[in-house]
């Protein structure tokens, strides 16, 4: 199945349409800082991704597909390589020719990605970005020295099972199904710890990649974890939330009780670059300009790419990416459809901006929830 192409909301009388909004909302602001030139995202540039992820689609049907080649099953050996220049591009590493549906996705991520970033203003290094967003990415790299190779963690989409496989790779855990509870930090290393020369030639020579997830499921799993289970969150986040948008809430609300549009709404009011990492963007967290990423993972196929990727990186034969544990339930279609039709569409139309590299980048279209579809 090809992915649909981005579904504009229906627009509730009187409200400002949704591709107005698109145009009019800033997803970034400049920052002239010390570790960069000012950054800016602008309105013709959000348009142009949108279009260009719909006209992606449009090319694909016409026959990008007969045009693929296959190519070796493990990356090449980056020694001497030229940074963006020998090292393979994405989607440069093989794919079982016969799913159709894994090479259309990399295909369309690859080339918007290569059309986003190669416009002007836009980080091509990480020493291009400003030093918050530069620490930001270091921070949520990961390091395999061993099996040479880098990994954006983002959280809500299986960070922990893959900071297991981390750790397994590195002697320190024996198994990944060893019941413990996941210490984030200790025995892991981030490119944040290393000097500038180690990070640049991890950087050039290093197999990298990431894990996405449809931006809108990744946040009502945040929010359905953080704010129906986590006590830390719920008094740090969840009280907050309560006292800024609910009416007569009291001095002290205990935050276990955050409505899905009260979180929508806090989303609305923050910084895209200072969210807290669990409902931070794809895109500020990974920066896949600044970062050539040989590969972008889906978590809608989390085990089939996970152990592609393990296979890519030569892990021992006895190394998997961990299985889904029976108790857990994920955030599903469902449940998403009946969450953003339960919102006040005037709400989805203001978060939305803030996530738009996440859908168009990735290849995610943005949500149906018209009158007829609500009903459906």
């Amino acid at each position: 199945m090809f992915p649909r192409p981005l579904t504009p909301l229906a627009t509730p009388n009187g409200a400002e349409p949704l591709g107005r909004a698109l145009r009019r909302a800033p997803l970034g602001r400049a920052r002239a800082g010390l570790g960069g030139p000012p950054l800016l995202l602008p309105s013709m540039l959000m348009f142009a991704v949108i279009v260009a992820s719909s006209g992606l689609l449009l090319m694909i049907e016409r026959g990008i597909l007969a045009e693929m080649k296959p190519l070796p099953r493990h990356p090449p050996s980056r020694e001497g390589a030229a940074w963006r220049g020998a090292v393979p591009k994405p989607g440069g590493l093989s794919l079982d020719a016969g799913d159709s549906d894994l090479q259309v996705r990399q295909d369309v991520r690859n080339r918007t990605l290569r059309a986003v970033c190669g416009q002007s203003g836009m980080p091509r290094d990480p020493w291009d970005l400003p030093v918050g967003q530069r620490r930001t990415l270091l921070r949520h790299i990961l390091v395999s020295d061993r099996y040479r190779f880098l990994y954006c963690y983002v959280p809500k989409v299986a960070c922990s099972n893959w900071k297991r496989v981390l750790k397994v790779l590195a002697g320190v855990l024996d198994s990944v199904d060893v019941r413990l509870k996941m210490d984030h930090r200790s025995d892991l290393v981030f490119l944040a710890d290393l000097r500038p020369e180690e990070i640049r030639y991890r950087l050039q020579h290093y197999f990298k990649f990431l894990f996405v997830r449809d931006p809108l499921e990744r946040l009502l799993s945040a929010y359905r974890n953080k704010f129906g289970e986590i006590r830390e969150y719920q008094q740090r986040y969840g009280a907050e939330i309560v006292r800024r948008y609910r009416p007569a809430a009291g001095p002290s609300p205990a935050g276990d009780d955050v409505t899905f549009p009260e979180f929508l709404r806090y989303l609305v009011d923050e910084d895209p670059e200072h969210m807290n990492e669990h409902w931070m963007p794809v895109y500020h967290l990974c920066q896949p300009c600044a970062v050539h990423y040989d590969f972008v993972g889906s978590y809608e196929r989390l085990e089939a790419d996970a152990n592609q990727v393990l296979e890519w990186v030569r892990a021992p034969p006895h190394v998997r990416f961990p299985t889904r544990q029976a108790w857990y339930r994920p955030a599903s279609p469902e449940s998403l459809h009946y969450h953003l039709c339960s919102a006040p569409q005037a709400l989805l139309q203001d978060v939305l901006p803030k996530y738009i590299l996440d859908f168009s980048l990735f290849a995610y279209p943005l949500p149906n929830v018209t009158r007829e579809a609500c009903h459906q």
